[in-house]
């Protein structure tokens, strides 16, 4: 039986400070994996594998059916938790909070004259209000653009 298998077993049994001697035993492999799935990674990744490794080692012992079997189930299971990271850190990127599917529109080009008298700043202030109330990137890029430069 490895050291990492001894471990496993006393984590199975409960003792809490078995997943203390673990992270010693293993952080050096965990660390490797994660560099090579990093490297594996499109340019522009942002993630560490530092980061990478204490996420998936996180995950893996908040994990409640945590049974493994030995070394190679648990960097088995380690390198899935970090294959999900990295699925998750990409979509996370592309999801629409980020802008997937806005569109990007130049100030100069785009047409967002204000008219009316000039001296009609209640009226402005509570369309702006009313803008920022459904859109408030917009009402700030109608502040930026126009009422900065009276």
């Amino acid at each position: 039986m490895t050291d990492i298998t001894r471990i496993l077993n006393e984590i199975d049994d409960g003792d809490d400070r078995a997943a203390d001697k673990l992270i010693m035993t293993v952080y050096q492999e965990l660390r490797y994996l994660a560099t090579h799935k990093l490297q594996r990674e499109a340019p522009g990744q942002t993630l560490q594998p530092t980061a990478l490794v204490h996420e998936a080692y996180l995950r893996l012992l908040s994990d409640q059916d945590q049974s493994w079997k030995g070394r190679t189930h648990f960097f088995s299971a380690a390198a899935e938790a970090m294959r999900r990271i990295l699925v998750d850190n990409a979509r996370r990127k592309k999801s629409l909070k980020r802008g997937e599917k806005h569109q990007r529109v130049n100030l100069e080009e785009a047409d967002l004259a204000i008219e009316g008298p000039a001296e009609d700043m209640i009226a402005l202030d509570e369309a702006l209000s009313e803008l920022a109330a459904t859109d408030k990137l917009k009402a700030d890029l109608v502040k930026l653009r126009y009422l900065q430069d009276s």
